[in-house]
C-alpha cells in the first residue's frame, strides 16, 4: 500500500493556482483574462486583460467576481487592480 501526500505548496502557489483557474474561466466565456502580479502580506494585486481590460463592467468583474472567489478561499485577501 502506497501511502500519498497531499503537495504542500505556498500560500502564493495557491492563490496564482486559484487565479489560474478563474482566468481560465474568463477566457472561455468573456474572452478576458486576469493575471496575479504580486502576494504582499493580505494584498494581492491583479491585472486584467483581453476583453475585460477595456470593459466599462472591469470594476465589476474585479470586485465581485475575483475578489469574491478569492476571498471565499483567503477570507483575509485584499484584491486591487495593479497599475
Amino acid at each position: 500500500m502506497t501511502n500519498h501526500c497531499a503537495p504542500d505548496y505556498s500560500r502564493e502557489e495557491q492563490i496564482r493556482g486559484l487565479i489560474e483557474q478563474i482566468s481560465a474561466y474568463i477566457e472561455q466565456f468573456h474572452h478576458g483574462c486576469v493575471e496575479l502580479v504580486s502576494v504582499e502580506g493580505d494584498t494581492i494585486k491583479v491585472r486584467l486583460g483581453g476583453a475585460c481590460a477595456e470593459c466599462d463592467l472591469s470594476t465589476q468583474t474585479l470586485q465581485g467576481w475575483v475578489a469574491g472567489t478569492i476571498r471565499q478561499f483567503f477570507p483575509d485577501a485584499i484584491v486591487i487592480a495593479a497599475e
